[in-house]
């Protein structure tokens, strides 16, 4: 069943995984096993292929929106279960810069891939991230930014976490970034995509 149910989120069925998660609750499968060896897996699928060039972002956000399907059936019994997340990642597009698509693909991969996501949405300024990233007690900050006038904003993100006396990690992504530059602005990760960035936060949070 869970095979079936990897396959259909692959293929971003949205309804077929929706009943594939009813029939195995209703088969009294744990929840933690759906979630794990089920939408865990599937969405893990997705991320190689798409890092593979085999499938492409139309593709992944039709497979996230099934995976978004399925998880809002579990949450609730996944809180009853007491199943914590994997940790909590506080996401968002840096101050000035108004793009998310990219930001939401990462929030989205992540999310799939069993963490907790607080999206900042775009346009955030730096004390907003601090603030988030103490209040939600966040293991990791992951910044987005698309205009190489809105990536020097990050500096400033990382320096504001570290004044704060924050030791959480930043990362971050987007197109005009290179590894080099994270390097420069004391960034903990660079990722070129949404499924290197889960890559990125699974190694920091290990």
């Amino acid at each position: 069943m869970l095979d079936k149910l990897r396959e259909a989120l692959l293929e971003g069925k949205k309804a077929e995984v929706e009943a594939l998660v009813d029939q195995a609750l209703a088969a009294g499968l744990p929840t933690r096993q759906i979630l794990n060896d089920g939408l865990i897996a599937g969405m893990e699928q997705v991320g190689v292929l798409f890092k593979n060039n085999e499938i492409f972002i139309p593709e992944v956000l039709v497979a996230a929106r099934a995976m978004n399907a399925a998880l809002s059936k579990l949450e609730p019994l996944l809180v009853k279960d007491k199943v914590e997340p994997k940790g909590v990642v506080v996401i968002g597009t840096v101050k000035g810069d108004l793009h998310d698509i990219g930001k939401n693909l990462v929030a989205m991969m992540l999310k799939g891939a069993g963490y907790k996501i607080v999206d900042l949405g775009a346009d955030v300024p730096a004390d907003r991230f601090v603030e988030a990233a103490r209040s939600e007690r966040a293991g990791v900050v992951a910044l987005s930014a698309l205009l190489t006038t809105t990536m020097i904003q990050m500096k400033a993100v990382v320096e504001a976490v570290r004044s704060a006396g924050l030791a959480i990690p930043v990362i971050v992504g987007g197109a005009p970034l290179t590894q080099d530059y994270a390097d420069e602005i004391g960034a903990r990760g660079y990722a070129p995509d949404a499924a290197s960035a889960v890559d990125v936060v699974r190694r920091i949070l290990a």
